[in-house]
């Protein structure tokens, strides 16, 4: 496949050992969408304000000023993201992420909650630079435990998974998958193929992954798509290549759309587009509005340069066109990371 930056997770492994990272989690806090009383959580996703989308964009410093905003006006989606943006910039929880997240806690905010309840207090105590949390960890896990599992015992799929991330019993998480939460089943893809669960049978295992990675790519999982095109690629596969790269493009993925402009403008023909260079240097066009985010810059940059030298100047003209369709009618450009990030 096309070698572009790591950071851009093209057709990569998941590397990471989930068990690890998520006991790992587990000791720190008890030692993949908000939640609140009156809204569905579906009802509230379907709307990602301009502060979110700079967020997924890896945006960051574009992003505090406009989640600040939203935050302020009592947005907790982005009181929540304000919080987990602050925290990474610096590396812990500062009184001012603390802020964020126990405002959307107030307004239960069941992500903002678990990751009240995964924080300790020592590293900023040691910065001398914390805030107490208004409530122990035990007891931020205690009230999520008391807005999720309702719904949970009545089969909500992705409550099942928020009781995953708050009990880490593995139970909750293949339940979850089994009610079809996209998320989770690409978490018990990631899990299997890190050696969790028991397979006697020889390519049983292996069959399980692409499995729960072909449903959760089903259920619109951009990273779901982008593993399940690796095991097609192992497989010679080109056909269902073709198809799922497209899907995968059309989420919004940047990796995706860096391989689907690549390989649909011949820079190189992989896996047998049709060659069009207007569309392929569009999706280059629009990949440039990242700037260097995630490190793909230069990649953005020297691609564009290869498909541009192919191209004539009514064909650069009318990408400019094709970039602004596409912009109206797809989500925007994200590197989706994980919601409940450590």
């Amino acid at each position: 496949m096309e070698e572009i930056p790591s950071a851009t997770f093209v057709f990569s492994r998941q590397t990471k050992s989930l068990i690890l990272m998520k006991a790992l989690t587990f000791l720190l806090a008890a030692s993949l969408f908000t939640i609140c009383k009156a809204t569905p959580l579906k009802q509230q996703e379907q709307v990602v304000s301009p502060g979110v989308v700079l967020y997924n964009q890896l945006k960051i410093d574009a992003a505090f000023p406009a989640l600040e905003k939203e935050a302020k006006s009592g947005n907790t989606t982005s009181q929540y993201y304000l919080g987990e943006a602050i925290r990474k910039r610096n590396g812990y929880m500062t009184p001012e992420a603390l802020h964020w997240y126990e405002s959307a806690a107030e307004n239960n905010n069941v992500y903002a909650i678990i990751q009240l309840g995964r924080f300790k207090s020592e590293p900023c105590q040691e910065i001398r630079d914390c805030s107490p949390s208004k409530k122990t960890q035990a007891e931020w896990f205690e009230l999520a435990n008391e807005l999720v599992l309702p719904k949970a015992q009545k089969g909500d799929p992705e409550s099942l998974y928020l009781m995953y991330e708050i009990t880490l019993n593995r139970e909750w998480l293949e339940k979850s998958a089994n009610a079809g939460y996209p998320t989770a089943q690409y978490w018990m893809a990631v899990s299997e193929r890190q050696g969790e669960g028991f397979f006697l049978i020889p390519g049983k295992r292996e069959a399980s992954i692409k499995k729960w990675l072909l449903l959760s790519s089903e259920g619109g999982h951009p990273k779901a798509m982008m593993d399940y095109l690796q095991i097609l690629f192992e497989e010679g596969d080109v056909v269902g290549m073709r198809h799922w790269l497209e899907t995968a493009a059309a989420t919004g993925d940047q990796a995706a759309i860096s391989n689907y402009g690549a390989y649909i403008a011949h820079t190189p023909d992989k896996i047998g587009y049709p060659l069009d260079l207007v569309k392929g240097y569009a999706l280059f066009t629009l990949l440039k509005e990242l700037e260097d985010s995630g490190g793909i810059g230069r990649y953005v940059e020297r691609k564009s340069k290869e498909i541009r030298k192919k191209m004539t100047s009514e064909q650069t003209e009318k990408s400019l066109e094709v970039a602004k369709d596409w912009k109206a009618t797809h989500p925007p450009l994200s590197f989706f990371p994980d919601k409940l990030g450590n």
